[in-house]
């Protein structure tokens, strides 16, 4: 849409679309290094997006708290551990970009805003066993629990969220058992609360004490241009009408990924993607309105994966339906996940992202994805000691889990091949038996047996290998969720969304899943979305406060 004599309802140096934790950071980024006009549209009437309901963790190596806790770390080590994962496929100007501005992303975000992080020094990360990997953890944070008090009214306009961990501390505090009544007591009394909540509360803080304000309930639809320079966005209200802000250096599209477009997964991603565990607002508006400016595209076929399993009631917002978060369930001792055919086909210990890749084998003569449909196993014994998503040890049955006295009968009730999943069972308890998963390796390496899923109770491999032997039986028909799409315009190392030809588009920036992940389709350790998405957000928000235009 070009710009004209149009007449705009608001006028701001820089816009920022969205409101997730990327969307934040670029908003105060740019306040700070001198844009003094900043306005952050959002389409729902909520803030945080996505990060509100995570874990809300930053991978960030060489950062400063992982060094002070005396973790070195290395330019080569980092480049060795990204480019295993994903041989020759990162670009290396926004790498080093992501690379050299995180920690200076960290630093900025502490000294100048409520924001406090942590090491989670012994969380790994996500492939331990890869060159250049920290298997006992440093590059990933954690938020210091945030009392949402010191919001005041404005607590109540922040994302809910979907994690299943004690809201009342940080992940450090809930996982380590650190947390006594009487500070649990007053974190109660003062709304404390970590993970996501904690991340999205204080940048949010440092917003509103900057007096930028939010604008609810706007939901971008087109850019404008003067020439080849976005120069303000148009806007939808919640009456349907046009609302249109000037943006007199830029604006920055940080509007989640496109999950919940159907029409765009279809086109885009890799394969089936059929429970997104974000928010329903993440329908591709930043990614349609890039592409009509003439960016160009990258990592399209990719996303975030996350497991998950439909929970049968609405979302809080839009009657869209609830996917519940399957991080945990299928990683404790006494838990399998099987196919139609009822065999094992991953190490169910393994991270999300990369066990999210194997449900997209194809069986050329069936014609079929192999491990679609994919259902968690578990019996009595899991059932009287672990919470299944959101039920807790000793409760009813949820309508979302099937029980049966015998496993064939399970498997006849799910749709599951009875003999196949008896045999896999008997199979998968005489490894458990026998000391090691000889299949998958289940229970090999410290991320498997890292204590955020694993039962400390028991030494490795029995932190999650355990049997599956005590009747009734239960099953829950999982979904290939994803945390967000990974695929966006792509940018440079100012954040700068680029052209076909590779040239920045003067006045469009984007950061957040609504960007080409820098890390493609790695998932570093904890955090892997959110530290690249803030860092990026930052040098949005840096670029913009510092670089002047004319226009």
């Amino acid at each position: 849409m070009s710009g004209g004599e149009m007449t705009w309802d608001l006028e701001a140096d820089v816009v920022v679309l969205g409101s997730g934790g990327a969307a934040l950071t670029a908003a105060i980024a740019a306040h700070d290094h001198g844009a003094k006009e900043v306005v952050i549209l959002e389409r729902s009437g909520m803030v945080g997006g996505t990060t509100a309901m995570s874990g809300g963790m930053l991978w960030i190596p060489g950062n400063h708290h992982q060094l002070a806790a005396g973790i070195e770390e290395s330019d080569e080590d980092v480049v060795a551990y990204l480019d295993s994962l994903a041989p020759g496929a990162l670009d290396p100007e926004t790498l080093w970009a992501f690379m050299q501005g995180g920690p200076e992303m960290l630093r900025f975000l502490e000294d100048n805003t409520p924001v406090r992080m942590a090491s989670f020094s012994d969380f790994p990360d996500y492939q331990p066993y890869s060159p250049g990997a920290k298997p006992d953890g440093g590059r990933s944070l954690d938020n210091e629990a945030f009392s949402f008090a010191r919001l005041g009214k404005w607590g109540a306009r922040v994302n809910p969220s979907k994690m299943a961990y004690p809201l009342r501390g940080s992940l450090i505090e809930a996982t380590r058992g650190t947390l006594d009544e009487a500070t649990l007591a007053e974190r109660e009394a003062g709304d404390f609360r970590g993970l996501g909540q904690a991340l999205v509360g204080s940048l949010f803080l440092g917003v509103i004490e900057r007096n930028i304000p939010v604008e609810f309930e706007k939901r971008a639809r087109k850019l404008v241009k003067d020439g080849e320079r976005v120069i303000g966005v148009v806007a939808e209200d919640a009456n349907g009408k046009d609302f249109r802000v000037r943006a007199r250096r830029g604006v920055v599209i940080a509007t989640g990924g496109f999950e919940w477009n159907e029409t765009l997964v279809k086109a885009f991603i890799r394969g089936p993607l059929t429970g997104p565990v974000s928010v329903p607002e993440n329908e591709g508006d930043g990614l349609l309105m890039a592409i009509e400016a003439g960016a160009q595209l990258g990592n399209m076929q990719n996303a975030f994966w996350m497991q998950s399993a439909l929970e049968f009631k609405p979302q809080h917002r839009n009657a869209k339906p609830n996917y519940m978060l399957g991080s945990d369930e299928r990683a404790r001792p006494g838990a399998i996940l099987v196919n139609r055919k009822g065999k094992r086909f991953v190490n169910e210990a393994a991270n999300y992202n990369a066990l999210g890749k194997s449900l997209h084998a194809f069986e050329g003569g069936t014609h079929e994805y192999a491990n679609l449909p994919y259902w968690l196993i578990i019996d009595q014994r899991y059932r009287d000691k672990y919470p299944l998503f959101n039920s807790q040890p000793g409760s009813p049955t949820p309508g979302y889990a099937i029980e049966a006295a015998t496993l064939a009968e399970l498997a006849e009730k799910a749709g599951i091949d009875p003999a196949g999943l008896e045999a896999e069972v008997a199979r998968f308890n005489q490894m458990v038996r026998n000391g090691h998963d000889d299949d998958f390796n289940r229970g090999d390496t410290t991320y498997d047996n890292f204590y955020m899923w694993g039962d400390m109770a028991f030494d490795p491999p029995y932190r999650t290998l355990g049997m599956i032997d005590q009747a009734p039986y239960y099953a829950v028909k999982m979904e290939a969720g994803a945390l967000g799409t990974a695929g966006g315009p792509k940018t440079n190392a100012d954040a700068q969304v680029v052209d076909w030809s590779g040239n920045p588009i003067p006045g469009l920036y984007a950061a957040g899943n609504a960007m080409a992940a820098v890390l493609g389709e790695v998932y570093g350790g904890a955090g892997g979305t959110l530290g690249p998405g803030l860092t990026f957000g930052y040098l949005a928000g840096k670029h913009l406060g510092t670089h002047i235009s004319n226009h």
